[in-house]
């Protein structure tokens, strides 16, 4: 590991035990659990791992419709997303370059309220697949998993 990398502070930090699914996380001031459900072995703590990615997509993608809509004055005043993951066979995506095996996919429905012409609502659902993390989901992701064994 490199100097640069050893001397940064990380953005989140999560710790557990050996003995069950149960994290803590750390990410700046805020604390949070992870656990899987009592179905999966877990004690069903917190979120999963999942809900989390998802809690992730659904938040950035609101936030980003949010700013946009008040930076361009568009008469918006809830956004509301709701988010599915599951697992589909890659043959039965017809939009998808992978037609084997399986993938992915996440339903990511938005429900926008105010007085909203189809202009605005249109952009703003454009405005929608543009947020940082759908974009970090959507393209080639480098994970280095380096060691801190002590």
């Amino acid at each position: 590991m490199s100097a640069q990398q050893s001397n940064r502070t990380p953005d989140v930090v999560v710790r557990g035990s050996a003995r069950n699914f149960r994290q803590e996380i750390v990410a700046g001031k805020h604390s949070l659990i992870a656990d899987e459900p009592v179905n999966a072995g877990g004690s069903d703590a917190g979120p999963d791992p999942y809900d989390y990615l998802l809690a992730s997509l659904g938040v950035c993608t609101s936030m980003t419709v949010g700013l946009y809509a008040r930076r361009k004055q568009i008469p918006l005043e809830n956004i509301t997303v709701s988010l599915r993951h599951s697992r589909i066979y890659a043959k039965d995506c017809e939009e998808c370059e992978t037609k084997e095996g399986t993938l992915d996919r996440i339903d990511v429905e938005l429900e926008l309220t105010g007085q909203l012409s189809m202009e605005h609502h249109d952009k703003l659902m454009e405005i929608a697949g543009k947020c940082p993390v759908h974009r970090t989901l959507t393209s080639e992701i480098n994970i280095r998993l380096l060691s801190a064994r002590k």
